[in-house]
């Protein structure tokens, strides 16, 4: 009898433990971080705030219709009775209502409920009652790869479509902070492109010199960047190797920079659907971090964007940790 062989997401998983697993361990010592969940009118918005704040990450602020939450909760069986509930009237109220308490000094994160991403990210990016930083914003998936021995951050893939030079340095910029806040001293930031050298037919390769350079000159802090690297040569030792490149990123980052949000939608969705990554995220750039759950997302994405934004509030207030 022949048994069949083991896969390599198998082995891998074996041999190195959860990523997310150790990002929630990370957390225990930690205070949860008041946070705005905006419109939780179904099971699962309800479900992941909850969640969260079971495992100790957040302290949740209902912000919606008080009729609609608790006919949701009620009718999924989750019991809100010690949730502070702030009364909206509707979807796009909740969303201002959610971003007034950060103003106020009342929350330290968002989380997306039941609304559109453009009706929450209206209010956070508003010029005048929004919470704008100097920094563009971004998103940030981070992922826990079974064939990968470390977090796996990919930006941008939700927010910049087509990102210039300035709004990919920012990308970047968010990206290392994030990486810091999860304990990664000097985050290895790959710029991907189709080709690994600077080739003036596509943009993205001038533009993986120009933000390299940028970081040499002090523009860029906090990471060690290399680009342009292709998706082989950018995740694999041996793929970097074969072409000849010397580089400490190739085959070892922790940051991967797509050139634009097509494509790094599509690398974020390939590893969770094909190799089988688990994922959470956040919109970084802005006064506090913002979790854009969606109603695909399952709890334990919620969970761990949950940890995510509590690490870098407490980061960001210069607590040490992982």
């Amino acid at each position: 009898m022949i048994l069949p062989l083991e896969t390599a997401a198998q082995t891998a998983a074996a041999q190195h433990p959860s990523s997310f697993d150790l990002m929630l361990k990370a957390t225990a010592d930690l205070d949860p971080i008041p946070t705005a969940i905006v419109h939780p009118c179904d099971d699962a918005s309800l479900e992941g705030a909850l969640a969260a704040r079971d495992n100790g990450l957040i302290l949740p602020i209902l912000v919606g219709p008080e009729e609609k939450i608790r006919a949701a909760a009620a009718e999924a069986g989750i019991d809100i009775s010690e949730c502070e509930i702030v009364n909206t009237q509707h979807s796009h109220d909740s969303a201002k209502a959610a971003v007034l308490l950060v103003r106020e000094g009342k929350a330290q994160a968002l989380m997306k409920g039941a609304l559109h991403t453009d009706e929450i990210m209206g209010e956070v990016v508003h010029k005048t009652r929004g919470l704008r930083t100097e920094r563009r914003m971004s998103h940030v998936f981070v992922l826990d790869v079974p064939t990968y021995p470390k977090p796996l951050l990919i930006s941008d893939a939700a927010i910049n479509i087509f990102p210039d030079l300035e709004t990919k340095a920012d990308i970047i910029q968010n990206a290392i902070e994030l990486g810091h806040a999860l304990g990664v001293e000097l985050p290895k930031v790959a710029i991907l492109s189709a080709v690994e050298t600077i080739y003036p037919k596509i943009p993205s390769t001038v533009e993986a010199g120009a933000l390299c350079k940028m970081a040499d000159r002090g523009q860029l802090t906090g990471g060690l960047l290399d680009g342009p690297l292709a998706f082989d040569n950018a995740v694999s030792k041996e793929a970097a190797e074969t072409k000849g490149i010397v580089s400490e990123v190739a085959g070892d980052p922790d940051v991967l920079i797509a050139p634009d949000l097509e494509a790094g939608n599509m690398i974020a969705k390939q590893l969770m659907y094909l190799a089988g990554a688990d994922s959470a995220g956040l919109v970084l750039g802005a006064r506090v971090p913002v979790m854009l759950t969606s109603r695909a997302d399952g709890t334990l994405s919620r969970v761990v964007s949950a940890a995510l934004a509590q690490l870098l509030v407490h980061h960001r207030q210069g607590k040490v940790f992982m």
